[in-house]
């Protein structure tokens, strides 16, 4: 693939009114016997992205990991680092992640300097993603270890104005996120206000753990919702949470062909 496939691919699909779904898969959570399930799942309800990696990543399971996705799964695997000792040029590109609801320079600059050269010698396709913690009840592992407050998960306007600053800066993705373990989802109000406020590719995870969650996200603009720690729990859900995809999906495809 050249540099801009997987980006042109997904602003394609948004400007068609698809939905995406990411399954987020952390190397520390997973052993053999769960990632072999987890693309048995995959094979059998449709999954748009594997983002692989997590806070921590202190185990040497990510490599395992990618390769085993990448060798039996077509689905395009994507880093989502919190580190640049988290690159694995196995991948089919990196979520870089510039947190941008922080003011922890390591987090909005310095691990970016500090990759750079290793990401120009690999063949990574590199989505440049404005980051954005917001509150969800609790301190979760991204704000501890990132050393950031999370945005107030009741002022939308906050949350616009900061994804608006990250478009106008080049970014080319905006991410929300609840973080790891989330007591409650980001509000519709909140992903509403962040779609209106830019034309990016909108990417929405954290406390995602229900059917009507995932409809609540997506109707509020979410062009992808991502799923973790509810399918390590539950790997049924994962077909239930496809199925909330495809729907939607489905009704944009009848809503076009009656135009």
């Amino acid at each position: 693939m050249r540099l801009t496939s997987l980006y042109d691919a997904l602003t394609k699909r948004r400007k068609l009114g698809h939905k995406l779904l990411a399954v987020l898969l952390d190397p520390d959570n997973l052993d053999e016997a769960s990632c072999q399930q987890m693309l048995e799942l995959s094979a059998q309800h449709v999954v748009d992205y594997f983002f692989v990696g997590g806070s921590l990543v202190m185990s040497s399971h990510q490599a395992a990991l990618i390769r085993l996705l990448k060798t039996h799964s077509p689905v395009p695997v994507l880093l989502f680092p919190s580190h640049s000792m988290h690159i694995d040029s196995q991948a089919d590109g990196i979520l870089l992640l510039s947190l941008i609801s922080g003011r922890n320079p390591e987090f909005l600059i310095g691990q970016h300097v500090v990759a750079a050269p290793v990401l120009r010698q690999s063949n990574l396709q590199i989505l440049s993603t404005g980051y954005m913690l917001v509150d969800t009840g609790r301190q979760t592992t991204a704000s501890y270890m990132s050393g950031t407050t999370p945005l107030p998960h009741d002022k939308p306007t906050i949350a616009a104005c900061t994804a608006m600053a990250g478009e106008q800066l080049g970014l080319r993705l905006i991410y929300l996120d609840g973080g790891s373990g989330a007591l409650y989802p980001i509000s519709p109000a909140l992903i509403r206000a962040v779609r209106q406020a830019v034309e990016l590719p909108l990417v929405v995870g954290g406390g995602i753990n229900t059917v009507e969650k995932a409809e609540a996200a997506l109707t509020a603009g979410a062009d992808i919702i991502v799923v973790g720690n509810q399918i390590e729990k539950a790997p049924e859900f994962l077909g239930k949470v496809s199925k909330v995809v495809q729907s939607f999906n489905s009704s944009r495809i009848f809503a076009d062909s009656t135009d």
